[in-house]
């Protein structure tokens, strides 16, 4: 029986990173794909491209989104500044619609490769807050997803997977390290430099140093002086 093709979603942070390390270990046909999307922490499509040949995806595909176009956040507009203290409400660091056209785009590449899951590391726990990261977000792409393609019309159900999605972050990164994962491959940082080192203060930062220091393991990221 040959293995269930998977396109799994790969930005280059620790929860994408986890998400396509389980699916190789349950013995997915992986198919990586990042977004260059206009995002100021470009550094993280280096990240991507590392853990997907580290792991073995069988084929890692970029592609390009204009969301600069879209505005309203600070991951694609310089003029607004990333939050390095903790914000109420959805932070601005939420881009617009981003999970939507991210799994629309893997929708379409999973229904040309024949694919039969969609892999995503969102995760609704240790979270900045983004609506599209729910899991009633992912069960209602899903039945999307049944509606709006030929493999969905004609019998062949695409499974959006989110195994990380109720999990704490100490919880992601001890299942990351059971399955060899080398947090030390990947970028989680909104606004890291030019060399990759993360700025310690930005909210990603926050929430995977907190996770590595409940979990118990070694913090491998490359923080910047000061």
């Amino acid at each position: 029986m040959s293995a269930v093709r998977a396109v799994v979603l790969v930005s280059g942070g620790l929860d994408s990173a986890t998400v396509l390390a389980i699916a190789r270990a349950e013995g997915r046909e992986c198919y990586a794909l990042s977004f260059d999307y206009g995002q100021r922490h470009r550094v993280e499509l280096e990240a991507a491209a590392r853990v997907a040949a580290a792991l073995g995806a069988r084929e890692h595909r970029t592609m390009r989104i204009d969301f600069a176009g879209i505005g309203g956040s600070a991951l694609t507009d310089p003029a607004i500044a990333v939050p390095e203290a903790p914000t109420r409400g959805i932070p601005v660091t939420y881009v617009p619609a981003r999970n939507t056209i991210f799994l629309a785009l893997a929708l379409g590449w999973a229904e040309v490769l024949g694919a039969d899951e969609i892999h995503v590391g969102v995760n609704a726990i240790d979270y900045s807050g983004y609506p599209d990261c729910r899991p009633e977000f992912i069960a209602a792409f899903e039945r999307l997803a049944a509606l709006a393609t030929k493999a969905g019309v004609e019998g062949a159900a695409f499974h959006i997977r989110a195994p990380l999605v109720t999990l704490g972050k100490a919880d992601i990164v001890r299942r990351g390290v059971a399955l060899g994962l080398d947090y030390g491959l990947t970028v989680s940082c909104y606004q890291p430099d030019a060399a990759g080192r993360a700025c310690g203060r930005c909210d990603a930062c926050r929430l995977r140093r907190a996770g590595f220091e409940q979990a118990g393991v070694a913090d491998p990221t490359r923080y910047r002086a000061g």
